[in-house]
């Protein structure tokens, strides 16, 4: 309707009824003043009510303030014409419901003086039009990116790349990929684009506050993005950050423990990142998290890998080396029992047995490595072994070293080999001590830890474990030596002054025990390393049987496939008293048994034996006829890696190669008196 105080109405009416837009009319301080029907029914009016309201009744409120700017400075500098044709608006109806609208704004002279007219088209059909074809490039992206992520083969390069494709979508200026740094608390930049270095070393600093912004919206179990306040949040942090910015937007990359790091955006324009952008951001991270996991899940396999196949490979040569080693030694002791009394002979004696027991401690750790260690777990109470291992240490690292030790006494007690735990703690910590020359610290924790499902942490069997951590403030570990640092006889030390077995052996014995390891370090900022191991579920006691006190006269069958290791210990027995026979495998040892039946005293036999038997399934087969045959196992190459469960043999003694005459004699011994009870 026209209203009757309207200007020049018979001029305009014939135009205001046939246009196909809505068309508005306002005075200089923005009141309506004239509209045709067509604009009333757009905005939902009564015909006349428009007449007489100001021009921005018709906006949401949160748009109000911002056009009265706009329309002041269009009245004062037409000329510019800030508010010209195809202007995008969303309007208001009369009940509240919102709309997109497209605006066309021109002055028109009147007898009153200028006044401006406004055609206004709903453009919600078109929108919408608009938004699918959007959507469709955003799908189409997303593709793209989720193919490239997939088929890379180097996947760092892949991801450095994905920062470019988003802007490229999105049309805006800067993108940057930040995740948690693995060493210490703060944001590590792995890909940007259109941001310098400086905003980018400023962003890995603000921890604190990029995580509070990552962190899950209230009331919700999903990260979802945070967008308003952080343009302001990140000026504040990057006081180097280009005025020219005016919006950001950031998405979390989802972890199973919260957000891994984040996608930022940003752009020159406000309002640049409506639902459609956002939901596109927050895809394109759900797509950079799995990537990332993936990739980490793919190093942690193939790491696993390659350090079992080594495992194989260094069981093996322990194996034969043991065999020689029996050999040398069990000659070395021979020789010393039938000696005359020669000073320097028996010097020269004592010279090589050393160095068989430097390489049979060299095969031991050969043998923790590849898990074929016999271990004794038991349970041990965790406080007092930090608190005895801590006080130790402090004696012995010196004084620049300070030591500190963390263990409540709600930490459970740790089910594992007591002396091989030992060992292995301070193990990691002479390599602390060794990283810090001039001085620093060390820290040794415990703290439980609790996996309920497979899902929470891959790495562990569901249960309840003890985390033994050991940091320190040193020179680090770079990148590219960090990666083989487990692997036997890698060191960084001198010639002379290391084995490289130090880790290997401690990796090892936690992989056997059931547990993790895991290690961490940065350069100039130490080394972090976590043993996670089973914890008890009770106290067990362990039996102890008191050495032998008696010489032997019993008659004990040696069952060995390598002809010198069995003349040795043939050898041995001999000279303790028993009466041995030999067999060189299991076909030839049960011959024997069926020969000679009540002879037999005790089965001494290797586990690894030629012929298709090992020593294990020799020993089931005896006891089938001989149920109370004892038996005594040996080996140099531990049982634990045959696939052999040994519960189901019963309680076993094992004697490890290579051993001296005075160990095969307490094991004979033992082995027999248990038998009869004595």
């Amino acid at each position: 309707m026209f209203s009757k105080q309207a200007p020049d109405a018979a001029l305009f009416r014939s135009l205001f009824e046939a246009a196909p837009d809505a068309m508005i009319v306002v005075d200089r301080q923005g009141v309506i003043v004239l509209t045709n029907a067509h604009a009333e029914r757009l905005f939902g009016y009564a015909a006349g009510t428009l007449v007489g309201l100001p021009v921005e009744a018709l906006l949401p409120a949160s748009l109000k303030q911002a056009h009265v700017a706009h329309r002041a400075h269009y009245v004062s500098h037409p000329r510019e014409r800030t508010m010209g044709a195809g202007y995008e608006l969303t309007g208001i109806r009369a009940d509240g419901q919102s709309f997109p609208v497209e605006i066309g704004l021109s002055p028109v002279t009147a007898s009153q003086g200028t006044l401006y007219a406004a055609s206004i088209r709903d453009i919600s059909e078109t929108r919408r039009a608009r938004q699918a074809q959007e959507r469709s490039r955003f799908d189409a992206a997303i593709a793209q990116m989720g193919r490239h992520l997939l088929e890379a083969t180097h996947h760092e390069k892949a991801v450095g790349e994905i920062p470019v494709l988003v802007a490229a979508t999105l049309d805006i200026p800067a993108t940057a990929i930040l995740i948690n740094h693995p060493y210490r608390a703060g944001w590590r930049t792995i890909a940007s684009k259109g941001l310098p270095q400086a905003v980018l070393e400023s962003l890995s600093s603000a921890h604190e506050s990029l995580s509070v912004m990552c962190s899950q919206a209230p009331g919700t179990d999903e990260p979802s993005p945070v967008q308003g306040s952080v343009i302001e949040v990140l000026r504040g942090i990057c006081p180097s950050l280009s005025e020219h910015y005016q919006e950001a937007a950031l998405v979390p990359l989802p972890d199973r423990r919260g957000p891994m790091g984040m996608l930022l955006a940003l752009a020159h324009q406000k309002s640049s990142f409506d639902r459609d952008r956002l939901n596109f951001l927050r895809s394109v991270g759900n797509i950079l998290a799995a990537s990332i996991q993936r990739e980490r899940s793919d190093e942690q396999l193939a790491h696993a890998r390659r350090l079992d196949a080594l495992g194989q490979l260094t069981g093996g040569i322990a194996h034969d080396f043991n065999n020689l080693l029996t050999v040398i030694s069990g000659n070395l002791q021979l020789l010393e029992i039938d000696l005359p009394e020669d000073p320097a002979t028996r010097k020269t004696l004592a010279s090589a047995s050393r160095a068989v027991e430097r390489g049979a401690a060299l095969t031991r750790k050969l043998l923790a490595f590849s898990r074929r260690q016999h271990l004794l777990p038991r349970a041990v109470r965790t406080v007092q072994l930090l608190a005895d291992l801590s006080e130790m240490l402090g004696r012995t690292l010196g004084e620049r070293i300070a030591v500190i030790a963390e263990c409540s006494n709600e930490v459970p007690a740790v089910y594992a080999d007591e002396g091989e735990l030992e060992a292995a703690l301070i193990n990691l910590a002479l390599n602390a001590r060794d990283a810090m020359p001039h001085g620093g610290r060390l820290a040794i924790a415990a703290r439980p830890y609790h996996v309920a499902s497979a899902e929470d942490d891959p790495r562990l069997a569901p249960g309840t474990y003890v985390v033994f951590t050991v940091s320190d403030n040193g020179e680090g570990i770079p990148a590219d030596i960090l990666e083989h640092v487990l692997e036997p006889f890698f060191t960084t030390k001198e010639a002379g002054k290391g084995s490289g077995l130090g880790l290997s052996m401690v990796y090892g014995f936690v992989k056997q025990s059931g547990g993790h390891f895991h290690i961490e370090s940065q350069v100039g900022h130490g080394t972090r390393v976590e043993l996670f191991l089973p914890a008890a579920a009770s106290a067990t006691v362990q039996e102890t049987i008191s050495a032998p006190s008696r010489r032997g006269h019993e008659t004990v069958l040696v069952v060995e496939d390598e002809q010198e290791v069995r003349r040795v210990a043939v050898a041995f027995l001999r000279t303790l008293g028993y009466i041995p026979c030999e067999a060189a495998d299991a076909a030839a040892a049960l011959a024997q048994l069926a020969a000679k039946r009540s002879k037999i005293d005790l089965l001494f036999t290797d586990i690894v034996l030629g012929g298709g038997m090992t020593g294990f399934e020799l020993a089931m087969k005896a006891r089938e006829k001989h149920l109370q045959l004892p038996v005594l196992f040996t080996s140099g190459y531990e049982y634990a890696a045959m696939g052999i469960d040994t519960r189901a043999f019963g309680s076993f003694e094992l004697l490890r190669k290579p051993y001296r005459r005075e160990q095969l004699d307490v094991a004979v011994r033992r082995a027999l008196d248990r038998a009869g009870g004595k």
